[in-house]
Formats: C-alpha cells, sequence, structure tokens
C-alpha cells in the first residue's frame, strides 16, 4: 500500500516526527554511563503515554520477528544495528547506541534514528561511521522531490556509504509510512537512479541508511528481534521521515 497525504494529515504528519524527535532528543540526553535499556525503553513509554500518542512497536509483529515486539523503542548496541530488543544491559564508556523510534499521534506515523557514543570514549572509527550514515541520509533527502524516483534516492544514499568504504546490505532499508508504520515503497540503501517508484506531494518516507564496519551479513539474536553483524562489528544507523513536497522534501523528524 501506498498512501498519498492529504493537508490534515499532513500537518499531523508534522505533529508525529516533532514528538519522535523531541523523544529522541531527550532520551540521548538521558543515555549516559550507567543506564540500563529497559530504563530508556520504559521513559520511552512514559513520553509517548504523556503525550496522548501510541507506539508502533508494541504490539508490532512482522514475518520477520519473533512478534509482538512488546517494547517501546529499539535499542541497538555496538554489534546490533536493527530491531535491537530492550534487554537488561548497562550501558558502558564508548558504546555505540542506536535509538530507533516510531510513533503514531493523530492517525499517523513517524519513524526517526541516531546512533550516538556513550560518555567520553569516542573511538574514531566508530564516531566516521555514524558521521557517514548521517551524510548519506542528508544526500538521500537532497535527492528527493516530486517528480524523483525512489532508485534516486536509494543511489544518492548509495554512494555516499560505498565511497566511504562500507558494505551495503539490501535486506532492510527505507519505507513508505503514514497511517501505519511500514508500507510501500521500499527504499533500498543503494540503486540505480531513474528507476521505481516515481515520487509526489504528499506522500511521506522513512530513509534509513545503515552499515556495519567490515560486513553486510546479519545474524539474528535468540530473542528472534535483535539484528546483529555477522562478524561482531560495531554498526550505525540514521533515519528520518520526510515530506515529499511541491518544491522538494521537508523533514518532519528533526529536533528543534
Amino acid at each position: 500500500m501506498i498512501e498519498v497525504l492529504n493537508h490534515v494529515q499532513l500537518a499531523r504528519a508534522k505533529d508525529s516526527g516533532a514528538l519522535v524527535a523531541d523523544i529522541l532528543h531527550t532520551l540521548k540526553g538521558r543515555a549516559t554511563v550507567g543506564t540500563n535499556l529497559l530504563d530508556i525503553d520504559r521513559w520511552a513509554g512514559e513520553m509517548i503515554t504523556e503525550a496522548g500518542a501510541q507506539s508502533c512497536y508494541v504490539d508490532y509483529a512482522p514475518s520477520f520477528g519473533r512478534g509482538p515486539f512488546g517494547h517501546y523503542i529499539c535499542t541497538a548496541v555496538n554489534d546490533a544495528v536493527l530491531h535491537g530488543l530492550p534487554h537488561d544491559y548497562t550501558l558502558a564508556d564508548g558504546d555505540l547506541l542506536t535509538l530507533d523510534l516510531a510513533v503514531s499521534r493523530g492517525g499517523i506515523a513517524a519513524d526517526a534514528a541516531i546512533s550516538f557514543i556513550v560518555g567520553d570514549t569516542r573511538p574514531p572509527e566508530s564516531v566516521a561511521m555514524i558521521e557517514t550514515t548521517e551524510r548519506a541520509l542528508a544526500a538521500g533527502i537532497a535527492a528527493a522531490g516530486p517528480g524523483a524516483r525512489t532508485g534516486d534516492l536509494s543511489h544518492a544514499i548509495g554512494t555516499v556509504l560505498s565511497e566511504a568504504g562500507y558494505l551495503i546490505n539490501t535486506e532492510f532499508g527505507g519505507h513508505g509510512i503514514g497511517s501505519t508504520m511500514h508500507q510501500d515503497p521500499h527504499v533500498a540503501n543503494t540503486g540505480r537512479p531513474g528507476r521505481g517508484y516515481k515520487l509526489r506531494p504528499g506522500l511521506l518516507l522513512a530513509l534509513e541508511p545503515w552499515v556495519m564496519a567490515d560486513t553486510a551479513q546479519l545474524v539474528m539474536d535468540a530473542d528472534g528481534w535483535t539484528l546483529r553483524s555477522a562478524t561482531g562489528c560495531r554498526t550505525a544507523h540514521s533515519e528520518h521521515t520526510i515530506a515529499i513536497t511541491e518544491s522538494g522534501a521537508e523533514v518532519l523528524t528533526s529536533p528543534n
């Protein structure tokens, strides 16, 4: 299903996006050395409930997971990159943490992810990997607009990732979003320009470049959700929800 939103729905999307950005910004500030992942999940749930919104994750049960997810936020540490199931783990200095959050308010969802280093130790390779996903995300957003095709966005993202020396996994990537969290069209993190679905105003997309330091292969934890690098290397993930407008693309999940 591909949804094209009207003006009322787009206003709701902006509201959901602002909430996602605010929660992620707050959680990043609280995620310090000694913080437990289960506390981060609890804080996310409290903020979502207080805002009168709904989690897109608690009842999420896709074919690739062992659902329902049962938590409010994805928390992925170091070699974990996607669908990180919150568990009893205390953050240590130098950990690379990814927080991925999707929330719906007013019937429209928004989705975003941030990766950052916890504490004072900042391994240069990890910092560079995070910055690369952020640059790839910016390139994908710059390529988006009415008349562009999903392949244009994929090509822009993939060019940044591959030129930085990272291998690219195509099993999971960006996606349409609207009244539900995951919709068509799929936006892979690499692709050929001029191919794929033609974008038009009112379309929402969640773009999410992610990489692993030395592999493109994933393995799944026994929890049936958390996806990790097959080699145990570190990973990074950046994501924004954007709205296609008459003149380009508007980022809905940037913090104020």
